[in-house]
């Protein structure tokens, strides 16, 4: 008789999450074949459909998405009992699996692996970056460890742990280099670059600047910072970006950086993992490492202080 096992429960999750066969299959590592063959088996053993199957995608049926539930309740469970293995109060070895947000990751993430290898040299650390909510959604879902991204994510089931605050820069044109700096509620009748939607810093731009999410029309968007700041050097217009990416993303650029002189605009950046992960003590410890880097980043920043008129061409 077959029974239920977890690999149908890994199998069934991954095409929840893709909503399509063959990749899911590809995220599962085998084929899509196989894939099918095992999810028939597991409606077989449960006796009703747990998907539509249309041409390109899937739907639940209200079995499946009941089933889907429970099924990654099991799969929470049996990962956090896998993490039980690894000495509660010992350092951190094996894999781990990290996520990060676009924002900080090219300004932090190499430093953090170089860190990492020389204090945790048995760590295998497996970092993805994605969008804040994705990387939450992976996160409870236990398919990562912990994430870092901007504060609060308010989820009631996550720890937050603060890591360091860092402020945005105006990122103009350098003709612009001896222009006051505009107030921020100025900025929406400017050409204001801003990252697409589903990046939180995008959202902490536009509530800096008072513009409602759902009047885009005032805004011209990009895919990344880089690609902001090149737009700005080509003189489309203005944008904001974070403290910590102004040295890597404004190099070979003849863009001005200005400083905001009063309600400076800030973000907190901190680690989230799930409440009851057992590696908590070990996060805390991780997390103080992480705000080394952070603080030595900033501390490095200094020769990109404001001038005494607020602008700096870099």
């Amino acid at each position: 008789m077959v029974s239920l096992t977890l690999k149908h429960f890994r199998y069934f999750d991954a095409l929840a999450r893709f909503g399509h066969f063959g990749r899911a299959a590809e995220a599962s590592g085998i084929t899509q074949p196989a894939l099918s063959a095992q999810i028939k088996e597991l409606e077989s053993m449960l006796g009703a459909p747990l998907v539509e199957r249309a041409s390109r995608q899937i739907r639940l049926t209200t079995l499946g998405e009941e089933f889907l539930e429970r099924a990654r309740k099991v799969l929470l469970d049996v990962e956090e009992m896998s993490e039980l293995a690894r000495k509660p109060d010992g350092p951190l070895q094996g894999k781990l699996r990290m996520g990060i947000i676009p924002t900080v990751a090219p300004y932090l993430l190499p430093e953090i692996i170089r860190r990492l290898s020389v204090a945790l040299p048995a760590l295998d650390l497996y970092p993805r970056e994605t969008v804040t909510q994705s990387l939450l959604d992976d996160l409870l879902r236990s398919r990562l460890d912990f994430v870092i991204a901007a504060l609060p994510v308010s989820e009631p089931s996550l720890r937050e742990f603060a890591l360091f605050d860092e402020e945005f820069v105006l990122v103009r044109s350098a003709a612009d280099a001896v222009k006051p700096v505009p107030a921020p509620e100025r900025l929406q009748e400017m050409k204001l670059l801003l990252l697409e939607e589903g990046h939180c810093f995008r959202d902490q731009a536009l509530s800096f600047c008072k513009i409602m999410p759902s009047n885009p029309s005032l805004l011209m968007e990009g895919s990344s910072l880089a690609t902001l700041v090149q737009m700005v050097d080509a003189g489309l217009g203005l944008t904001l970006i974070p403290e910590m990416a102004v040295p890597l993303e404004t190099h070979g650029t003849s863009v001005t950086i200005s400083r905001f002189s009063q309600n400076k605009p800030k973000r907190t950046i901190g680690m989230v993992w799930r409440k009851t992960s057992p590696l908590e003590n070990q996060f805390m410890g991780l997390g103080a490492l992480i705000r080394q880097i952070g603080q030595a980043k900033r501390d490095k920043l200094a020769k990109f202080d404001a001038s005494p008129h607020d602008n700096q061409v870099i």
